[in-house]
C-alpha cells in the first residue's frame, strides 16, 4: 500500500518525524513517499494510487500550515485515509476530526501509524478512528532519510564570517520529565521522556555526516532531560567526527545543576545551546513554571561565555501579564548582558499561545483573562490589562517582518523595537550604547521559536 507522510514545517530541519515512521512503515511493507511543505509542494502524482495520506504537526505553525493544506490534500487524495500525528495532534484533535480527519496519534506515533497502515492493507473499512496518545517505550529504528529532500535543500549553520555549513538534524529523545505550564510538550508527555538509542542516533548521524552535514542540530525538547544519554552520544560524535559542530536545547536550570557536563560539551564541538528564557521577570517565569529565576539565567549565560559556548536565548515577550516597563525591562537586559546579536528578533514580538489542553489553563492568576478559544490561531484569546501592550506587540510583529524581508541586521531591528517600546509607553528614546550588540555569533539561517503565534512569513505556499 502506497502511503504518503507530509510535513509541513518544522523551523526548516529535515524532519526526523517523517524518517523514523517511514522505516517503520517500509518494514511493514509499505511503499513511503514523503512530502515536506517547506521546500515542496502538494501535486497530483504524489498522491496517486495513496491509501494512508499521514500528517505531521510537531509545532503550532505546522499545525495552521496542515489546516490551510487540508483541503487541497482531500482534493488530491479522496480516496486516502487521512491520519493526523505528533506533538500538536492530540491537543487539536476535535478540530482535525471535525475536518473529516479520522484518526490522531500523539506520542509515540509509529505503532498507531504502522497499525493503521495494516489494517487498511487487508481491506478494513473506518480501519481505525479516534484519538490514540501511546506513552509506551518503543523500539526505534533507523531512520529512512532518503524519502526526503536533500539535506542542502534545509536550513544552514551560519558562521560568523559568514561561512555556511549544511545542517543535519537528530533526535536523541522525545517528551519531558519537566511540566512548563506553557510548553505543548508537558500535556502530551506528562512528564515522561524516552530515550532513542545511542547507536541508532549515531548511524542516523552518519547517514547525514555522508550526506554532506557539517553540523547537527540535536531537536530535543531538552537535550539534558538525561545528561548521561545525551554526554554518551556526544563523546562518540567527537572521536568519529571531531570536526562536526553541533546545538542542543538545554534548560537553564540544567546548564546552572550541570556545570562539568556542559564543559564537556563544549569540550566536544557544541557551538551554542538555545534556551527558552521566556522573561527575565521572576512573577512571570513563576507562572511559567519555568524552573529557573534571572538571576539563574544571568549565571548560566556568564557561565556559558567562559566555557566559550554561545547561550542563544528565547522569549514569550508578550504575557498577559506583561506591562510596557516590563517589556522594557526585558529588551534593557538584552542591552546591558550584549544580547541583541544573540536574540532573533522574532523573539521580541512573541505573544503567549494557550492552547486546547495547556496546563496554562489551570493557573489562576489566568482565570478571566481568556475568551473564546480562537479555531484560526489554535489558542485561546487573551488581552492585557493595558491596551497599549496589545498595539505595541502588533507594531513590533509588522516592524520585525518588514525588517527581517528586507535583511535588515539585528542591532538596526532592535533599535527600532526600543524605540517603539519608549514611544509606546510616552517616553523619550534613550540613545543605545555604543558596544551593546555584542559580537555575531554561530546560528542557524531559520530561526528558532515555540509556544508563539507565528507571523505570517512562517506560514507556507502549498
Amino acid at each position: 500500500m502506497k502511503v504518503v507522510l507530509i510535513n509541513p514545517y518544522e523551523l526548516g530541519r529535515q524532519p526526523f518525524g517523517l524518517a523514523e515512521p517511514a522505516a517503520w512503515l517500509k518494514q511493514a511493507g509499505c511503499d513511503v513517499h514523503c512530502c515536506d511543505l517547506s521546500i515542496e509542494k502538494l501535486e497530483t502524482p504524489l498522491f496517486e494510487g495513496a491509501g494512508l495520506v499521514a500528517i505531521y504537526v510537531a509545532m503550532h505553525t505546522a499545525t495552521r500550515i496542515a489546516l490551510e493544506a487540508l483541503p487541497k490534500i482531500k482534493a488530491l487524495a479522496p480516496q486516502a485515509e487521512l491520519c493526523i500525528y505528533g506533538l500538536y495532534a492530540p491537543m487539536n484533535a476535535d478540530l482535525f476530526q471535525s475536518l473529516g480527519v479520522k484518526t490522531v496519534f500523539g506520542g509515540e506515533f509509529e505503532p498507531g501509524l504502522v497499525s493503521l497502515a495494516k489494517r487498511l492493507m487487508h481491506g478494513g473499512t473506518d480501519a481505525q478512528a479516534g484519538t490514540l496518545v501511546c506513552l509506551d517505550k518503543i523500539n526505534f529504528v533507523l531512520p529512512d532519510r532518503s524519502v526526503l529532500p536533500p539535506l542542502s535543500k534545509y536550513a544552514k549553520l551560519v558562521l560568523p564570517d559568514g561561512e555556511t555549513r549544511t545542517v543535519g538534524f537528530a533526535e536523541s529523545s522525545r517528551g519531558c520529565k519537566y511540566l512548563c505550564r506553557h510548553c505543548p510538550v508537558a500535556p502530551v508527555y506528562q512528564g515522561k521522556f524516552r530515550v532513542i538509542p545511542a547507536d541508532i542516533v549515531l548511524e542516523d548521524i552518519r547517514g547525514q555526516v555522508a550526506a554532506g552535514a557539517r553540523h547537527i542540530s540535536f531537536g530535543d525538547p531538552d537535550f539534558f532531560n538525561g545528561p548521561g544519554h545525551a554526554l554518551k552520544i556526544v563523546r562518540a560524535l567527537h572521536a568519529e567526527f571531531p570536526d562536526i559542530t553541533y546545538d542542543a536545547t538545554i534548560k537553564i536550570e540544567h546548564i546552572v545543576n550541570y556545570p562539568d557536563e556542559i564543559r564537556i560539551l563544549g569540550e566536544y564541538g557544541c557551538l551554542f545551546i538555545i534556551s527558552a528564557v521566556e522573561a527575565v521577570d521572576d512573577t512571570i517565569l513563576d507562572y511559567l513554571d519555568k524552573g529557573h529565576t534571572r538571576a539563574d539565567f544571568e549565571r548560566a549565560l556568564a557561565f556559558l561565555r567562559e566555557t566559550g559556548i554561545d547561550l542563544l536565548p528565547t522569549f514569550v515577550a508578550f504575557t498577559p501579564w506583561t506591562t510596557l516597563a516590563g517589556y522594557r525591562e526585558l529588551l534593557q537586559a538584552i542591552i546591558d548582558l550584549q544580547l541583541i546579536e544573540c536574540v532573533a528578533p522574532v523573539q521580541l514580538s512573541i505573544r503567549l499561545l494557550v492552547p486546547q489542553g495547556s496546563y496554562l489553563l489551570q493557573l489562576d492568576q489566568l482565570s478571566g483573562m481568556l475568551s473564546d478559544f480562537n479555531r484560526e490561531l489554535l489558542s485561546y484569546r487573551w488581552s492585557s490589562p493595558d491596551p497599549r501592550v496589545d498595539v505595541l506587540q502588533r507594531d513590533i510583529q509588522s516592524w520585525v517582518f518588514k525588517a527581517e524581508e528586507q535583511g535588515l541586521d539585528r542591532l538596526t531591528i532592535f533599535r527600532r523595537i526600543w524605540e517603539l517600546a519608549h514611544t509606546a509607553s510616552g517616553l523619550e528614546t534613550p540613545p543605545l550604547p555604543g558596544d551593546c550588540s555584542g559580537d555575531p555569533i554561530p546560528r542557524l539561517s531559520e530561526n528558532w521559536y515555540c509556544c508563539a503565534e507565528p507571523t505570517c512569513q512562517q506560514l507556507a505556499s502549498f
